[in-house]
C-alpha cells in the first residue's frame, strides 16, 4: 500500500496547499477569478478544493479502517476524532484577543470547514466499517436523490422551494430556524446543517475509490478515470435541473467534484505508481499534518486580523501594504503573491514536522 498512501498523501497535501491560498489573499478586494467562489450557482478551481478535502478524508478512511471491526474501541476513537475536529473549528468561530477572548455567545458561529470535517469524518466513517461497497453506493444514491427532492419540491414556510438565495430556500431556512444568529451570513452559512448530509457522500464516493486503490484490480487509473469522467457527466446533466451549488451542496455538485478528484487522484496515481515518476514531495510533506498546517494557517491569518497597526489598519494589512504592493504590478498579482508566500511557509513548516517525524493526530 505504499505507494498508494502515497498518491493519497499527495492528493492531500494539493489540497491543503490550495485551501490556504484561496483562504489568505494579500486582500479580498483583489483577488484572481478562478481563485473566489462562484457567487451562487455553478463552480470555480476554488469551489472543488473543499469537497476534494472530503473526498480525499473518505479515500483514507478506506485505508485506515480496512481492518477494523464494528467495537466499542473503535467507535470511541471515531467519536474522540470527530469531537477534536468540531472543537477546533468552534474555537476558530469563537476566538478573539479581547479578554476573556471568546466572542459573545450570540456572535458565534457554530457551523465551519473543520466542523463539516468532523461531522462528516463520523458518519462516513461508522458506514464504512458497518456495511460493504455496494451498500455505500446504494446510500450515496439514496442520499443524493433524497436531497433534490427535498430541497426542490417540498414547499417552504407556505411558499413553493427556490434554489436561490431566498427565504423559501429550505436549507437556508432550515439553517435560519435552528441556527439563528450562528451563521456565517445573516441569511445562509456554506457549512450549514442540511447541506451537510450530501458532504458526506462526497466522503462515500472517495471510500469507494480507496476500495478500488486497495483492491487487485489491474488497471486502476484506467477505473477511476472511467469514474471521474461517469460522475462529471451524470453532473453536468443533473445540473439541468438541480444546479451545481457548492453553498448548498447539491447532488450535481457532489457528483462533479468528486468526478473531478478521480480523475485528479488517477493521474497522480498513474505517474506515482505506475511511472514511478518521484514527485510532489513538498505536497506529500503537508498532506501528512493537513488539518493542523489547515488549523494553524485559519488561526493565525485570524490574529493578524485583529491585530491593529493604526486605528483602521490590522497587521495584516499593515504587511501586504509595505511589502507586497507595488507600482509596477497589479493589485490581484500583489494579492497572490502574499497567498503564497503564506502557502510556503506551511508547506516549509509540514516539510520541518515530516522530516522531524511529527505527525499531529487530531
Amino acid at each position: 500500500m505504499g505507494n498508494r498512501i502515497v498518491s493519497v498523501d499527495i492528493f492531500r497535501g494539493m489540497t491543503i496547499v490550495l485551501m490556504i491560498l484561496v483562504n489568505t489573499p494579500g486582500t479580498w478586494s483583489s483577488v484572481y477569478a478562478p481563485f473566489l467562489h462562484a457567487e451562487w450557482h455553478g463552480y470555480t478551481p476554488t469551489d472543488l478544493v473543499f469537497p476534494f478535502f472530503l473526498f480525499i478524508v473518505g479515500t483514507s478512511i478506506s485505508f485506515s479502517y480496512k481492518n477494523k471491526t464494528a467495537s466499542l474501541g473503535t467507535y470511541k476513537k471515531i467519536t474522540m476524532r470527530s469531537l477534536k475536529l468540531i472543537g477546533l473549528g468552534l474555537f476558530l468561530g469563537a476566538f478573539t484577543l479581547s479578554f476573556p477572548f471568546f466572542k459573545d455567545f450570540a456572535d458565534i458561529r457554530f457551523p465551519g470547514v473543520l466542523q463539516r470535517i468532523g461531522v462528516v469524518f463520523f458518519f462516513a466513517s461508522i458506514l464504512f466499517i458497518n456495511t460493504n461497497w455496494k451498500t455505500l453506493a446504494a446510500i450515496s444514491a439514496f442520499v443524493l436523490i433524497g436531497y433534490w427532492l427535498l430541497m426542490v419540491f417540498v414547499p417552504v414556510n407556505g411558499m413553493e422551494s427556490t434554489l436561490e438565495r431566498a427565504p423559501n430556500n429550505l436549507a437556508n431556512y432550515l439553517d435560519l430556524k435552528v441556527l439563528g444568529t450562528h451563521m456565517w451570513k445573516a441569511d445562509y452559512d456554506p457549512e450549514g446543517l442540511l447541506s451537510t448530509i450530501p458532504a458526506i457522500v462526497s466522503a462515500l464516493l472517495g471510500i469507494l475509490t480507496g476500495l478500488i486503490l486497495t483492491s487487485k484490480q489491474v488497471k486502476k487509473a484506467t477505473i477511476l478515470m472511467g469514474l471521474g469522467g461517469l460522475f462529471l457527466i451524470l453532473g453536468h446533466v443533473w445540473d439541468l435541473i438541480f444546479p451545481i451549488n457548492k453553498a448548498l451542496w447539491t447532488s450535481s455538485f457532489v457528483l462533479v467534484t468528486a468526478g473531478w478528484a478521480n480523475l485528479v487522484l488517477a493521474l497522480i496515481y498513474y505517474l506515482t505508481d505506475v511511472k514511478k515518476i518521484q514527485f510532489g514531495s513538498l505536497f506529500r510533506y503537508a498532506g501528512a499534518n493537513a488539518i493542523i498546517l489547515y488549523f494553524f494557517s485559519s488561526f493565525i491569518s485570524k490574529i493578524l486580523g485583529m491585530i491593529k497597526v493604526e486605528e483602521n489598519t490590522s497587521l495584516h494589512g499593515w504587511l501586504f501594504q509595505s511589502i507586497y504592493i507595488h507600482d509596477f504590478m497589479s493589485m490581484q498579482m500583489s494579492s497572490l503573491l502574499y497567498a503564497l508566500t503564506v502557502v510556503g511557509f506551511y508547506v516549509l513548516l509540514g516539510y520541518v514536522l515530516h522530516k522531524k517525524g511529527i505527525f499531529v493526530k487530531v
